[in-house]
């Protein structure tokens, strides 16, 4: 592993770091949060024509730059310092490579260049709380995860026409607003019972916004949208990540992949995850590099008896022992990101754990040294916390990432565990 970044790759960071220094402060991220899709489009459209951001890992043939994992994890930690709401998780990271692994070749040409120009937007729409055993990162992924029968979740069955959904899917990272949905469902009946991908092309006729009390209806966004879906915008603890309720009665949907094919969506999914878990721990290190700079700015001026509370040896302590932290994470969060691109398996869970844990601790103890007023709306801290206690109901916690990666790698498979 060459731990030296290239020159395209500290570009990259530099100029998404510039940009979000001036169009994405704390009072950005708080208007944003209150629009109807969640995230500033005047900012996403700068993103994405400009700096190539949706299609960073895309190839070339269709419309992406080329890059790999790592440059898309790079990316995504300069978003986490300033918390920049955007759909580039749901779109570029969950529901696009599943595109470019199942999609026939049809699909795969439609879709994926609109998506890389910032066009389309896509969600992943996973029955439940069921999003991180989906994509293998705390579960086996081959099980029941996405229902059936009795147990809930989304149900495809086939007519003349095609297919047709029902179900409902919680927790959909920007559900609300994408245009383009990826939707697990269970087809074959009880017997022959296996969970395929369908594609909800400009998905949703009725949107039922709900912020506080405001309940809106309005039309489908591009084109005539799915009779029978209907989208409802959740009030989350971390407003910087939206997340949608997806209802879909009898709509109607697009096998992923050739039909008749024996696609491997299990391992696909598991792979997605792998990567996805890379991004998000790059993701979680940049917003507690952030937080940690903000907290050692704000000790050197508040002063008590007389002197800078920073200079005050239990500080020093504990704002040294959060940087060690933050720097272990990040270098756990750089491998993932190199070994996930080189075809190595399993490591994006425990980078994620790392970073999850570096981000609550470190947001936990800036509330803790901004005293009375890190507790308040006024000031960013707040919003840096409330993004570690959201991910890590999202995508941990760390305790079962862990697990689940020591039971993929059967350390303790013989049933003796060392004291």
């Amino acid at each position: 592993m060459d731990a030296t970044f290239t020159a395209e790759q500290d570009e990259i960071r530099r100029t998404l770091r510039e940009l979000l220094l001036k169009r994405c402060g704390p009072e950005e991220v708080r208007t944003a949060v209150q629009t109807e899709g969640g995230y500033d489009p005047a900012l996403w459209e700068t993103l994405a024509q400009q700096l190539g951001l949706p299609g960073l890992a895309f190839p070339e043939a269709y419309g992406g730059v080329g890059c790999s994992v790592t440059e898309l994890a790079l990316a995504s930690e300069e978003l986490g310092r300033s918390l920049a709401p955007s759909p580039l998780l749901a779109t570029a990271v969950l529901s696009a490579p599943l595109l470019l692994a199942l999609g026939s070749e049809e699909q795969r040409a439609a879709l994926l260049p609109r998506i890389a120009s910032g066009e389309l937007t896509a969600a992943l729409a996973v029955s439940g709380a069921s999003l991180t055993t989906a994509l293998g990162l705390t579960g086996d992924n081959r099980g029941d995860w996405a229902g059936g029968g009795r147990a809930g979740g989304v149900q495809a069955r086939r007519t003349d026409g095609g297919w047709r959904l029902y179900g409902q899917a919680d927790q959909v990272l920007d559900g609300h607003s994408a245009g383009l949905l990826v939707v697990p469902a269970h087809t074959g009946g009880f017997a022959r019972s296996r969970t395929l991908l369908f594609l909800v092309r400009d998905a949703l006729v009725q949107d039922a916004l709900v912020q506080g009390s405001l309940v809106r209806d309005s039309p489908g966004r591009g084109g005539s949208g799915s009779a029978g879906a209907t989208r409802v915008r959740l009030t989350s603890l971390d407003g910087t990540r939206s997340q949608a309720r997806v209802q879909l009665r009898d709509v109607e949907a697009e096998l992923l992949g050739e039909e008749g094919g024996s696609a491997d969506v299990a391992g696909a999914l598991a792979a997605v995850g792998d990567s996805a878990a890379a991004v998000l721990a790059a993701e979680a290190v940049g917003a507690a590099d952030r937080v940690l700079e903000r907290t050692v700015e704000y000790v050197k001026q508040r002063e008590q008896f007389g002197r800078a509370i920073g200079s005050f040896q239990a500080v020093k302590h504990r704002l040294a022992d959060l940087y060690v932290q933050v720097q272990a994470a990040r270098s756990a969060a750089y491998y993932a990101a190199w070994a996930t691109g080189a075809g190595e398996e399993r490591v994006g869970g425990l980078a994620l754990a790392q970073a999850l844990e570096a981000l609550r601790i470190t947001s936990s103890e800036a509330v803790q040294l901004h005293g009375g007023i890190g507790f308040t709306w006024e000031h960013e801290a707040h919003l840096y916390f409330k993004r570690a206690a959201g991910d890590e109901l999202l995508f941990g916690p760390g305790h079962r990432l862990r697990e689940h990666a020591a039971d993929a790698a059967r350390l303790f498979g013989g049933g003796e565990v060392a004291v």
